[in-house]
């Protein structure tokens, strides 16, 4: 563990990593527990900051279902869920553009610069970021959630050539101009493969991908699909995983699930050598 180990330990593990990651980008989908945590939402904000600090450069991609689900609830209206995606029509679209690109966005945002942080907060409307279309679930029509059919990976670059963070809230526009939701960890990995990043992190509730209650410490693709036609995995961990394969099959270097709630989780996963939570591989890495 690493609260056992020295400083100096810790330090002397982490410079080969900070070495290698100098100048790379990683895209990190932040959700679940650590957003609505006062003490995580401020230690997220801090290892963000010091990530960008000695040369990574930062992608955040941000959910916010808590908040939006408590906001429906007090206008009285209805949540529904299909396969791990929120059924959309006109008002929840509404809430989710207030509470997404609106009040979390902007708090995100202001946790990073009040820590020296140089964020910047966009939605996939600003500059076409987004490009999307209707999303059918197998033929079964979830509202206005959008598909993904590009991202502007120039706006991105140039942000991050300037040395900005961009802070994105997964929503997204139509050919027409129509507003989608966009499940926050499709839309990480769509940025991710789209950047060709060295990490995808997505932080979540649970310690990794877990099968039965119990953490995956790797999980091939092959292996994913199975687990998902068996129902071990199931639920909003679906949508995770599928895009995490994709962003790997794009070119996306190393794609990781890690607990959120846990103090430095981001710190740890990428600086120490053994890491915590969930790698994802493609399948024609394993041996």
């Amino acid at each position: 563990m690493v609260q056992s180990r020295s400083k100096e330990e810790v330090l002397v593990e982490a410079l080969p990593w900070i070495q290698r990651y100098e100048n790379k980008t990683f895209v990190i989908k932040y959700g679940g527990g650590a957003m609505t945590d006062d003490s995580l939402k401020a230690m997220f904000a801090k290892d963000v900051t010091l990530l960008t600090k000695i040369g990574v450069k930062i992608v955040i991609v941000h959910g916010g279902g808590k908040e939006i689900t408590e906001m429906l609830n007090k206008l009285k209206i209805e949540t529904k869920f299909v396969n791990g995606q929120r059924y959309t029509d006109e008002r929840t679209l509404d809430v989710v553009q207030m509470v997404l690109a609106g009040k979390i966005n902007k708090e995100i945002v202001a946790r990073i610069n009040q820590n020296g942080g140089n964020a910047v907060g966009l939605c996939g409307v600003d500059g076409d970021l987004i490009k999307a279309k209707q999303f059918k679930d197998n033929g079964q029509d979830i509202g206005l959630v959008g598909e993904i059919t590009k991202i502007n990976v120039g706006v991105l670059t140039l942000l991050l050539s300037n040395n900005f963070l961009p802070v994105v809230a997964p929503t997204g526009v139509g050919d027409d101009g129509e507003l989608y939701n966009i499940n926050a960890d499709v839309a990480a990995g769509e940025i991710a493969a789209a950047l060709k990043s060295e990490k995808l992190l997505y932080l979540s509730d649970v310690e990794g991908v877990m099968a039965d209650g119990k953490l995956i410490p790797s999980l091939s693709e092959d292996e994913a699909k199975e687990f998902v036609k068996k129902g071990r995995i199931n639920g909003g961990m679906i949508p995770k995983v599928d895009s995490a394969f994709k962003a790997l099959d794009a070119g996306v270097k190393k794609v990781h699930v890690i607990d959120g709630r846990v103090m430095h989780s981001l710190l740890l996963e990428i600086f120490t050598d053994e890491g915590i939570g969930t790698e994802l591989v493609a399948s024609r890495q394993l041996s």
